[in-house]
């Protein structure tokens, strides 16, 4: 083997591994589903909640992604300055499907009062997604663990 050989071998060999070390896992990708949806929800930017959410969308409570982009539109013109607090994500994937459950707070100001609008400062509420993989991008497919007011 020549010289060239060894050397264009050894540079696709390294090509190879520096994409495969960069290319992100699922579970940093439905990380940052997660942030990016709950920065969209404090901007109050539809368009950017939405595209978390898969068009298959269908839940317990009778939810659809059209139900749920109508309900956004209705929760921006009636809350401010929303801030969202969440931790403990728990991930589970298998193949193309995946399970995150969540404990979150959302603080927000209706008219001049601002206060939790789901769970507080002692107990935040559970929330568990499923998501569907699409391509390479993670979408939210059901939502268990809403309160019934919400």
């Amino acid at each position: 083997m020549s010289k060239k050989s060894l050397v264009l071998l050894f540079i696709l060999f390294t090509l190879s591994l520096i994409i495969y070390l960069s290319w992100p896992s699922d579970e940093s990708r439905i990380k940052k589903l997660f942030k990016e949806g709950s920065k969209a929800i404090e901007k109050e930017e539809l368009d950017g909640v939405m595209s978390k959410v898969s068009y298959n969308y269908q839940d317990d409570y009778g939810l659809t992604y059209l139900y749920i982009k109508e309900n956004m539109k209705r929760i921006f013109q009636q809350l401010n300055d929303i801030k969202i607090e969440y931790e403990n994500l728990k991930i589970t994937i298998s193949k193309n499907i995946a399970t995150a459950g969540i404990d979150v707070r959302v603080v927000a100001t209706i008219g001049n009062n601002t206060g939790y609008i789901l769970g507080d400062l002692d107990k935040p509420v559970h929330l568990k997604f499923t998501l569907e993989k699409v391509r390479a991008k993670w979408l939210v497919i059901k939502t268990e663990g809403l309160p019934v007011h919400f």
